[in-house]
């Protein structure tokens, strides 16, 4: 934030919002903004989170001062939100390293299930589940490590979600960085505004799936990959 803006008493929020407006870039709730946000920012924003969610606890006639549960809430929550629960929109891609593939595999691989944790942005309740992805390489295929899809997935989650957008996102970030022959990312998760609220039925989840290339295109690959990953659910 420059002197001019800070002198001003700008709130960072509007600053950083005024810069995507004028980069014409979106920031919808499972967008990433790490690129608008500048050093020491993140901390003036930790700082205005928390202001704010003092006055919904005030409006949720919720003495804080009084009840020693819930003093430190607003700061706990403001916390939460931007260094983890929706870290995915405030911190930059973990870096990953991408290898050639000098063996020239061209064999499914599977990796899951990977454990994700997210939150619906309807209701910013939790939606937990597990992801798995199968990559069928060629010989142009960059290799990453097995850790980096789970860091790769985690990144996408770690935002206000709806469950059909972040399997598409998480998708599309493999693809760019592996340029597989086919791609097929499931995904099942619970999602707490079923069983916390609303009609409260705990054992509904939501599966879905993207398939792309050999794995739209080939059923018999299909069905191999949905058939090995229901063994392991």
């Amino acid at each position: 934030m420059s002197e001019s803006e800070h002198d001003k008493g700008t709130p960072v929020s509007v600053v950083i919002r005024n810069r995507l407006k004028e980069s014409r870039k979106r920031f919808h709730a499972n967008d990433n903004i790490a690129d608008f946000i500048q050093p020491g920012e993140l901390a003036l924003l930790l700082d205005e989170v928390e202001a704010k969610m003092k006055g919904v606890l005030e409006s949720l006639v919720i003495d804080t001062q009084a009840d020693h549960n819930t003093n430190d809430t607003a700061r706990r929550v403001a916390k939460m939100y931007l260094h983890e629960v929706f870290g995915g929109r405030y911190a930059t891609q973990p870096k990953i390293t991408e290898f050639p593939n000098v063996e020239h595999l061209n064999e499914l691989m599977i990796v899951g299930p990977i454990t994700v944790r997210s939150a619906c942005s309807h209701h910013f309740c939790p939606v937990m589940g597990k992801v798995w992805i199968g990559v069928m390489p060629n010989e142009h295929t960059n290799v990453i490590g097995l850790s980096k899809y789970a860091r790769l997935a985690d990144w996408i989650m770690s935002r206000p979600q709806i469950q059909e957008e972040a399997v598409v996102q998480l998708a599309d970030l493999i693809q760019e960085k592996t340029q597989p022959d086919g791609l097929a990312v499931v995904m099942n998760a619970t999602h707490y505004c079923m069983s916390w609220r609303g009609v409260k039925d705990p054992d509904s989840r939501m599966i879905n799936s993207v398939m792309r290339g050999a794995f739209l295109k080939d059923a018999t690959l299909r069905r191999e990959f949905l058939s090995l990953i229901r063994q392991e659910d």
